[in-house]
Protein backbone atom coordinates (compact mmCIF):
# COMPACT_ATOMS: atom_id res chain seq x y z
CA UNK A 1 0.00 0.00 0.00
CA UNK A 2 2.02 3.76 -1.05
CA UNK A 3 1.28 6.10 1.04
CA UNK A 4 1.60 9.91 -0.04
CA UNK A 5 3.54 12.51 2.02
CA UNK A 6 2.55 15.98 2.15
CA UNK A 7 6.05 18.42 2.00
CA UNK A 8 7.05 19.38 5.05
CA UNK A 9 6.74 23.48 4.71
CA UNK A 10 5.91 26.49 7.46
CA UNK A 11 4.61 28.24 4.45
CA UNK A 12 1.98 25.46 3.14
CA UNK A 13 -1.24 27.54 4.54
CA UNK A 14 0.06 31.16 3.77
CA UNK A 15 -3.29 32.96 2.97
CA UNK A 16 -4.35 35.70 1.41
CA UNK A 17 -6.74 38.64 2.71
CA UNK A 18 -7.78 41.94 1.28
CA UNK A 19 -8.63 44.79 3.09
CA UNK A 20 -11.74 46.50 3.97
CA UNK A 21 -13.59 48.70 2.27
CA UNK A 22 -12.38 51.72 4.32
CA UNK A 23 -8.74 50.46 3.86
CA UNK A 24 -8.92 50.89 0.03
CA UNK A 25 -7.75 53.92 -1.69
CA UNK A 26 -10.66 54.86 -3.76
CA UNK A 27 -12.09 56.94 -6.87
CA UNK A 28 -8.52 56.90 -8.67
CA UNK A 29 -8.60 56.53 -12.24
CA UNK A 30 -6.18 53.95 -13.38
CA UNK A 31 -3.95 54.49 -16.38
CA UNK A 32 -5.86 52.13 -19.24
CA UNK A 33 -2.50 52.34 -21.48
CA UNK A 34 -1.76 48.65 -22.42
CA UNK A 35 1.71 48.42 -21.04
CA UNK A 36 2.77 45.11 -19.15
CA UNK A 37 4.70 47.64 -16.24
CA UNK A 38 3.64 47.14 -12.60
CA UNK A 39 1.36 50.60 -12.71
CA UNK A 40 2.26 50.56 -9.11
CA UNK A 41 4.89 51.03 -6.74
CA UNK A 42 4.54 51.60 -2.80
CA UNK A 43 7.15 51.92 -0.13
CA UNK A 44 6.65 51.93 4.37
CA UNK A 45 5.58 55.76 3.65
CA UNK A 46 3.92 56.60 0.11
CA UNK A 47 2.05 54.41 -2.43
CA UNK A 48 1.80 55.48 -6.25
CA UNK A 49 0.00 54.48 -9.26
CA UNK A 50 -0.30 55.78 -12.24
CA UNK A 51 -3.59 57.55 -13.70
CA UNK A 52 -5.33 58.60 -16.51
CA UNK A 53 -4.62 62.24 -18.05
CA UNK A 54 -5.16 64.31 -20.17
CA UNK A 55 -2.73 66.10 -22.66
CA UNK A 56 0.44 64.27 -20.62
CA UNK A 57 1.57 61.50 -18.29
CA UNK A 58 0.81 61.54 -14.47
CA UNK A 59 0.90 59.22 -11.74
CA UNK A 60 -0.47 59.82 -7.59
CA UNK A 61 1.54 59.78 -4.91
CA UNK A 62 -0.54 58.78 -1.83
CA UNK A 63 0.57 58.89 1.77
CA UNK A 64 -0.23 54.72 2.85
CA UNK A 65 -2.52 56.74 5.74
CA UNK A 66 -5.01 58.45 3.33
CA UNK A 67 -6.92 55.38 2.76
CA UNK A 68 -11.17 56.33 1.26
CA UNK A 69 -12.34 57.95 -1.50
CA UNK A 70 -9.78 60.41 -3.12
CA UNK A 71 -10.92 63.54 -4.16
CA UNK A 72 -10.79 64.22 -8.24
CA UNK A 73 -9.22 67.32 -7.19
CA UNK A 74 -6.00 65.65 -5.78
CA UNK A 75 -2.46 66.99 -6.75
CA UNK A 76 -0.63 64.76 -9.02
CA UNK A 77 2.86 65.06 -10.84
CA UNK A 78 2.23 65.47 -13.82
CA UNK A 79 5.95 66.73 -15.87
CA UNK A 80 5.91 64.16 -18.19
CA UNK A 81 4.45 65.23 -21.91
CA UNK A 82 3.40 61.68 -22.95
CA UNK A 83 1.86 58.91 -20.79
CA UNK A 84 3.50 57.35 -18.25
CA UNK A 85 4.98 53.73 -18.45
CA UNK A 86 6.42 52.83 -15.06
CA UNK A 87 7.16 54.48 -11.71
CA UNK A 88 9.27 53.04 -8.90
CA UNK A 89 10.92 54.01 -5.62
CA UNK A 90 13.76 54.32 -4.38
CA UNK A 91 15.08 51.71 -2.07
CA UNK A 92 17.69 54.05 0.36
CA UNK A 93 14.95 57.26 -0.17
CA UNK A 94 11.31 57.14 0.70
CA UNK A 95 10.66 60.44 -0.54
CA UNK A 96 12.23 59.32 -3.95
CA UNK A 97 10.39 57.98 -6.99
CA UNK A 98 11.51 58.10 -10.56
CA UNK A 99 9.38 57.73 -13.55
CA UNK A 100 9.28 57.09 -17.09
CA UNK A 101 7.29 57.87 -20.24
CA UNK A 102 6.56 57.53 -23.35
CA UNK A 103 8.32 61.36 -24.51
CA UNK A 104 11.73 59.46 -23.94
CA UNK A 105 12.20 60.70 -20.94
CA UNK A 106 13.26 59.49 -17.43
CA UNK A 107 12.55 61.91 -14.28
CA UNK A 108 13.28 62.07 -10.90
CA UNK A 109 11.04 63.36 -8.34
CA UNK A 110 11.11 64.18 -4.17
CA UNK A 111 7.69 63.81 -2.65
CA UNK A 112 7.25 66.14 0.48
CA UNK A 113 6.91 63.96 3.78
CA UNK A 114 3.02 64.17 4.13
CA UNK A 115 2.11 64.00 0.38
CA UNK A 116 1.62 66.77 -2.10
CA UNK A 117 -0.50 70.11 -1.66
CA UNK A 118 -0.03 70.90 -4.97
CA UNK A 119 0.64 69.18 -8.80
CA UNK A 120 4.53 68.99 -9.10
CA UNK A 121 5.07 69.66 -12.67
CA UNK A 122 9.18 70.19 -11.99
CA UNK A 123 11.01 66.97 -11.71
CA UNK A 124 14.72 67.04 -9.63
CA UNK A 125 16.50 65.84 -11.79
CA UNK A 126 15.15 65.33 -15.89
CA UNK A 127 17.50 62.30 -17.49
CA UNK A 128 17.45 62.34 -21.28
CA UNK A 129 19.00 59.95 -23.61
CA UNK A 130 16.78 57.54 -25.01
CA UNK A 131 15.49 58.12 -28.63
CA UNK A 132 12.32 56.21 -28.38
CA UNK A 133 9.73 55.74 -25.27
CA UNK A 134 11.42 54.41 -21.78
CA UNK A 135 9.33 51.54 -20.53
CA UNK A 136 11.38 49.95 -17.70
CA UNK A 137 13.26 51.29 -14.63
CA UNK A 138 14.69 49.46 -12.05
CA UNK A 139 17.10 51.05 -9.13
CA UNK A 140 20.16 49.27 -8.35
CA UNK A 141 19.76 47.56 -4.87
CA UNK A 142 22.95 48.15 -2.85
CA UNK A 143 24.83 51.30 -5.08
CA UNK A 144 23.08 55.20 -4.16
CA UNK A 145 21.59 57.15 -7.13
CA UNK A 146 21.85 54.34 -9.66
CA UNK A 147 19.56 53.82 -11.94
CA UNK A 148 18.43 51.31 -14.76
CA UNK A 149 15.85 52.47 -18.10
CA UNK A 150 15.75 50.50 -20.56
CA UNK A 151 13.90 51.82 -23.70
CA UNK A 152 12.23 50.84 -26.83
CA UNK A 153 15.53 51.80 -28.74
CA UNK A 154 16.43 48.82 -27.32
CA UNK A 155 19.47 50.21 -25.08
CA UNK A 156 20.01 49.78 -21.42
CA UNK A 157 21.31 53.04 -19.64
CA UNK A 158 22.97 53.11 -16.44
CA UNK A 159 22.59 56.30 -14.68
CA UNK A 160 24.67 58.18 -12.06
CA UNK A 161 21.55 60.28 -10.52
CA UNK A 162 23.17 62.87 -8.64
CA UNK A 163 25.05 63.80 -11.48
CA UNK A 164 22.14 63.28 -14.60
CA UNK A 165 24.64 61.43 -16.06
CA UNK A 166 24.52 58.53 -18.30
CA UNK A 167 27.47 56.50 -17.67
CA UNK A 168 26.92 53.24 -19.31
CA UNK A 169 24.65 52.71 -22.31
CA UNK A 170 24.17 48.72 -22.92
CA UNK A 171 23.41 47.89 -26.99
CA UNK A 172 23.01 44.08 -27.10
CA UNK A 173 19.49 43.84 -27.84
CA UNK A 174 18.39 43.44 -31.60
CA UNK A 175 14.61 43.65 -30.51
CA UNK A 176 12.69 45.31 -27.50
CA UNK A 177 13.37 44.94 -24.14
CA UNK A 178 10.72 42.83 -21.90
CA UNK A 179 12.55 42.51 -18.39
CA UNK A 180 15.33 44.19 -16.60
CA UNK A 181 16.80 43.18 -13.09
CA UNK A 182 19.50 43.54 -11.00
CA UNK A 183 20.90 40.51 -8.83
CA UNK A 184 21.16 40.77 -5.19
CA UNK A 185 24.39 43.04 -4.86
CA UNK A 186 23.71 44.37 -8.22
CA UNK A 187 26.94 43.20 -10.14
CA UNK A 188 25.15 41.02 -12.63
CA UNK A 189 21.67 42.39 -14.54
CA UNK A 190 19.06 39.53 -16.31
CA UNK A 191 16.99 40.48 -19.48
CA UNK A 192 14.14 39.40 -21.11
CA UNK A 193 13.65 40.11 -25.21
CA UNK A 194 11.26 40.08 -27.77
CA UNK A 195 14.19 37.50 -29.79
CA UNK A 196 12.83 34.83 -27.24
CA UNK A 197 16.47 34.95 -25.69
CA UNK A 198 17.67 35.46 -21.49
CA UNK A 199 20.48 37.28 -21.79
CA UNK A 200 22.94 37.59 -18.28
CA UNK A 201 25.04 41.04 -18.34
CA UNK A 202 28.05 42.81 -16.72
CA UNK A 203 26.53 46.05 -16.51
CA UNK A 204 29.85 47.79 -16.07
CA UNK A 205 31.51 46.32 -18.93
CA UNK A 206 27.88 45.86 -20.77
CA UNK A 207 28.89 42.41 -22.10
CA UNK A 208 27.26 39.35 -22.44
CA UNK A 209 27.91 36.86 -19.87
CA UNK A 210 25.55 34.11 -20.91
CA UNK A 211 22.38 33.82 -22.75
CA UNK A 212 19.69 31.05 -23.34
CA UNK A 213 17.68 31.06 -26.59
CA UNK A 214 13.83 30.40 -26.12
CA UNK A 215 13.71 29.45 -22.46
CA UNK A 216 9.96 29.07 -23.55
CA UNK A 217 8.60 28.15 -26.98
CA UNK A 218 5.60 30.57 -26.89
CA UNK A 219 5.86 34.72 -28.77
CA UNK A 220 4.49 36.75 -25.78
CA UNK A 221 6.18 38.07 -23.48
CA UNK A 222 9.38 36.77 -21.17
CA UNK A 223 10.07 38.20 -17.12
CA UNK A 224 12.92 36.53 -16.03
CA UNK A 225 13.95 37.20 -11.84
CA UNK A 226 16.99 36.24 -9.89
CA UNK A 227 15.96 33.93 -7.32
CA UNK A 228 18.22 32.09 -4.06
CA UNK A 229 21.91 31.44 -5.20
CA UNK A 230 22.14 33.15 -8.35
CA UNK A 231 19.41 30.78 -10.11
CA UNK A 232 16.83 32.42 -12.40
CA UNK A 233 12.74 32.37 -12.61
CA UNK A 234 11.17 32.74 -15.75
CA UNK A 235 7.58 33.25 -16.70
CA UNK A 236 6.19 32.69 -20.44
CA UNK A 237 4.00 30.87 -22.43
CA UNK A 238 4.54 27.59 -24.88
CA UNK A 239 3.97 27.48 -28.45
CA UNK A 240 0.33 26.29 -27.62
CA UNK A 241 0.08 29.46 -25.49
CA UNK A 242 -0.13 27.69 -22.03
CA UNK A 243 1.72 29.71 -19.29
CA UNK A 244 4.79 28.31 -17.84
CA UNK A 245 6.90 29.17 -14.55
CA UNK A 246 10.36 27.72 -15.27
CA UNK A 247 13.84 27.50 -12.55
CA UNK A 248 17.32 27.92 -14.30
CA UNK A 249 20.94 27.16 -13.31
CA UNK A 250 23.22 29.88 -15.22
CA UNK A 251 25.86 27.35 -15.24
CA UNK A 252 24.33 24.75 -17.05
CA UNK A 253 21.49 26.79 -19.53
CA UNK A 254 20.60 23.38 -21.65
CA UNK A 255 18.14 21.83 -19.63
CA UNK A 256 14.95 24.07 -16.88
CA UNK A 257 15.99 22.55 -13.35
CA UNK A 258 11.94 22.01 -13.80
CA UNK A 259 9.26 23.58 -15.77
CA UNK A 260 5.48 23.92 -15.02
CA UNK A 261 2.27 24.85 -17.22
CA UNK A 262 -0.18 26.54 -14.92
CA UNK A 263 -2.71 27.29 -17.28
CA UNK A 264 -4.10 29.29 -20.99
CA UNK A 265 -4.58 33.01 -19.50
CA UNK A 266 -2.85 35.21 -21.80
CA UNK A 267 -1.59 37.77 -19.31
CA UNK A 268 1.73 37.64 -18.57
CA UNK A 269 2.95 36.70 -15.48
CA UNK A 270 4.94 39.39 -13.49
CA UNK A 271 7.12 37.18 -10.14
CA UNK A 272 7.57 38.72 -7.07
CA UNK A 273 10.51 36.77 -5.57
CA UNK A 274 11.13 37.55 -1.58
CA UNK A 275 14.86 36.13 -0.78
CA UNK A 276 13.66 35.71 3.24
CA UNK A 277 11.50 33.29 2.49
CA UNK A 278 11.95 31.95 -0.75
CA UNK A 279 8.35 32.66 -2.01
CA UNK A 280 7.40 33.62 -5.78
CA UNK A 281 4.43 35.83 -6.30
CA UNK A 282 2.87 35.46 -9.62
CA UNK A 283 0.35 37.91 -10.74
CA UNK A 284 -0.90 37.91 -13.72
CA UNK A 285 -2.03 41.29 -15.69
CA UNK A 286 -5.86 41.22 -16.34
CA UNK A 287 -6.42 38.24 -13.92
CA UNK A 288 -7.82 38.25 -10.57
CA UNK A 289 -5.50 35.61 -8.77
CA UNK A 290 -2.32 35.39 -7.24
CA UNK A 291 0.03 32.35 -7.30
CA UNK A 292 2.43 31.52 -4.92
CA UNK A 293 5.35 29.09 -5.03
CA UNK A 294 8.26 27.98 -2.75
CA UNK A 295 11.91 27.88 -4.29
CA UNK A 296 13.68 25.42 -2.70
CA UNK A 297 17.16 23.22 -3.40
CA UNK A 298 15.19 19.73 -3.93
CA UNK A 299 13.37 18.41 -7.38
CA UNK A 300 10.89 20.00 -7.83
CA UNK A 301 12.64 23.20 -7.20
CA UNK A 302 9.42 25.40 -7.21
CA UNK A 303 6.74 23.96 -5.60
CA UNK A 304 3.25 25.15 -5.34
CA UNK A 305 1.75 26.80 -2.25
CA UNK A 306 -1.64 27.98 -2.94
CA UNK A 307 -3.68 31.12 -4.74
CA UNK A 308 -5.50 33.86 -3.59
CA UNK A 309 -8.59 34.45 -5.73
CA UNK A 310 -11.06 37.66 -6.09
CA UNK A 311 -13.67 38.73 -8.24
CA UNK A 312 -12.00 41.96 -9.96
CA UNK A 313 -9.14 41.45 -12.48
CA UNK A 314 -5.91 43.60 -11.75
CA UNK A 315 -4.47 46.03 -13.58
CA UNK A 316 -1.37 47.00 -11.79
CA UNK A 317 0.51 45.89 -8.79
CA UNK A 318 2.41 47.07 -6.07
CA UNK A 319 4.64 44.94 -3.65
CA UNK A 320 5.86 46.35 -0.02
CA UNK A 321 9.12 45.82 1.15
CA UNK A 322 9.60 43.95 4.23
CA UNK A 323 10.39 46.59 6.11
CA UNK A 324 6.87 48.03 5.53
CA UNK A 325 5.43 45.01 7.03
CA UNK A 326 3.17 44.34 10.56
CA UNK A 327 5.59 41.78 11.86
CA UNK A 328 3.04 41.45 14.63
CA UNK A 329 0.57 39.90 12.15
CA UNK A 330 2.92 37.58 10.92
CA UNK A 331 2.29 39.45 7.59
CA UNK A 332 5.44 38.07 5.09
CA UNK A 333 3.84 39.71 1.82
CA UNK A 334 2.02 43.00 0.74
CA UNK A 335 0.34 43.75 -2.44
CA UNK A 336 -1.45 47.01 -3.32
CA UNK A 337 -3.98 45.98 -6.27
CA UNK A 338 -5.18 48.22 -9.16
CA UNK A 339 -8.59 47.69 -10.05
CA UNK A 340 -10.13 50.32 -12.59
CA UNK A 341 -10.77 52.89 -10.05
CA UNK A 342 -9.77 52.16 -6.94
CA UNK A 343 -6.63 50.26 -5.02
CA UNK A 344 -7.07 47.52 -2.58
CA UNK A 345 -4.17 46.40 -0.07
CA UNK A 346 -3.69 42.42 -0.03
CA UNK A 347 -1.60 40.84 2.87
CA UNK A 348 -0.26 37.41 2.61
CA UNK A 349 -0.64 36.04 6.31
CA UNK A 350 1.40 32.87 8.37
CA UNK A 351 -1.32 31.75 10.60
CA UNK A 352 0.53 31.59 14.21
CA UNK A 353 -1.08 31.55 17.82
CA UNK A 354 1.89 32.89 19.33
CA UNK A 355 2.03 36.75 19.92
CA UNK A 356 6.09 36.65 20.04
CA UNK A 357 8.46 37.59 17.33
CA UNK A 358 8.53 34.89 14.55
CA UNK A 359 12.06 34.56 13.92
CA UNK A 360 12.25 31.94 11.09
CA UNK A 361 9.73 34.46 9.20
CA UNK A 362 11.46 37.33 9.37
CA UNK A 363 15.51 36.58 8.70
CA UNK A 364 17.36 40.35 8.98
CA UNK A 365 16.32 41.68 5.69
CA UNK A 366 17.49 44.00 3.43
CA UNK A 367 17.30 47.97 4.69
CA UNK A 368 17.46 51.30 3.21
CA UNK A 369 21.09 52.18 3.88
CA UNK A 370 23.13 52.28 0.82
CA UNK A 371 26.32 50.10 1.03
CA UNK A 372 28.54 52.11 -1.66
CA UNK A 373 28.23 55.11 -3.62
CA UNK A 374 27.34 55.54 -7.22
CA UNK A 375 30.82 56.80 -8.39
CA UNK A 376 32.80 53.96 -6.28
CA UNK A 377 30.14 51.66 -7.85
CA UNK A 378 31.01 52.53 -11.12
CA UNK A 379 34.31 52.41 -10.86
CA UNK A 380 34.12 48.38 -10.01
CA UNK A 381 33.09 48.07 -6.23
CA UNK A 382 30.48 46.01 -5.33
CA UNK A 383 28.69 46.22 -1.83
CA UNK A 384 26.33 43.47 -0.17
CA UNK A 385 23.07 44.53 1.12
CA UNK A 386 23.06 46.07 4.72
CA UNK A 387 20.30 44.07 6.81
CA UNK A 388 18.46 45.09 9.23
CA UNK A 389 16.33 43.05 11.93
CA UNK A 390 12.88 43.61 12.17
CA UNK A 391 12.13 42.10 15.57
CA UNK A 392 11.00 45.84 16.88
CA UNK A 393 9.04 46.65 13.83
CA UNK A 394 11.00 48.43 11.55
CA UNK A 395 12.29 52.05 13.14
CA UNK A 396 15.06 53.50 11.02
CA UNK A 397 17.90 54.51 12.93
CA UNK A 398 19.93 56.40 10.68
CA UNK A 399 19.13 59.80 8.87
CA UNK A 400 17.79 58.93 5.21
CA UNK A 401 19.83 58.68 2.74
CA UNK A 402 19.92 62.03 1.54
CA UNK A 403 19.36 63.07 -1.81
CA UNK A 404 21.99 65.49 -3.13
CA UNK A 405 21.71 67.11 -6.89
CA UNK A 406 24.87 68.06 -8.41
CA UNK A 407 23.49 71.50 -9.63
CA UNK A 408 26.46 72.20 -12.00
CA UNK A 409 26.58 69.45 -13.86
CA UNK A 410 22.34 68.91 -14.42
CA UNK A 411 20.94 70.43 -17.73
CA UNK A 412 17.87 70.86 -15.25
CA UNK A 413 18.42 73.39 -12.59
CA UNK A 414 14.50 72.47 -11.42
CA UNK A 415 14.03 73.02 -7.34
CA UNK A 416 12.58 70.40 -5.29
CA UNK A 417 9.26 69.66 -5.17
CA UNK A 418 9.20 70.34 -1.33
CA UNK A 419 11.56 73.73 -1.16
CA UNK A 420 9.06 74.85 -4.15
CA UNK A 421 6.04 74.01 -2.28
CA UNK A 422 7.66 75.52 1.37
CA UNK A 423 8.64 78.67 -0.93
CA UNK A 424 5.34 79.56 -2.07
CA UNK A 425 3.74 78.46 1.48
CA UNK A 426 5.94 81.17 2.53
CA UNK A 427 5.37 83.86 0.50
CA UNK A 428 1.41 83.26 0.59
CA UNK A 429 1.65 84.19 4.60
CA UNK A 430 3.86 86.68 4.13
CA UNK A 431 1.39 88.76 2.22
CA UNK A 432 -1.38 88.15 4.13
CA UNK A 433 0.49 89.36 7.06
CA UNK A 434 1.23 92.64 4.80
CA UNK A 435 -2.25 92.89 3.72
CA UNK A 436 -3.42 92.76 7.47
CA UNK A 437 -0.93 95.68 8.61
CA UNK A 438 -2.31 97.43 6.03
CA UNK A 439 -5.51 97.51 6.93
CA UNK A 440 -4.61 98.11 10.74
CA UNK A 441 -2.33 101.38 9.67
CA UNK A 442 -5.46 102.43 7.72
CA UNK A 443 -8.18 102.07 10.70
CA UNK A 444 -5.29 103.68 13.19
CA UNK A 445 -4.77 106.46 10.70
CA UNK A 446 -8.75 106.67 9.98
CA UNK A 447 -9.52 107.15 14.22
CA UNK A 448 -6.29 110.01 14.41
CA UNK A 449 -8.45 111.94 12.00
CA UNK A 450 -11.83 111.76 13.81
CA UNK A 451 -9.66 112.30 16.80
CA UNK A 452 -8.48 115.94 15.28
CA UNK A 453 -11.71 116.62 13.83
CA UNK A 454 -13.35 116.35 17.35
CA UNK A 455 -11.26 118.93 19.02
Amino acid sequence: MSRSFVRNSKFRHVFGQAAKADQCYDDIRISQMTWDSNFCSVNPKFVAMIVDASGGGAFMVLPLTKTGRIDMSYPTVCGHTGPVLDIEFCPHNDNIIASSSEDCSVMIWEIPDGGLTLPLTDPVVKLEGHSKRVGLLNWHPTAHNVLMSAGCDNIIILWNVARGEAVVRIDVHPDMIYSACWNRDGSRILTSCKDKTLRLLDPRKGTVLFEKEKPHEGFRPIRAVFVSDGKILTTGFSRMSERQVALWDPNNFGQPLTLQELDTSSGVLLPFYDPDTGVVYLCGKGDSSIRYFEVTDEAPFVHYLSMYSSKESQKGMGYMPKRGLEVNKCEIARFYKLHERKCEPIVMTVPRKSDLFQEDLYPDTVGPEPSVEADEWFQGKNGEPILISLKDGFTSTTKTKEFKVHKSLLKTNSTSAASQQESSGEVQSLRKEVKDLKAALEELTKRVRELESNK
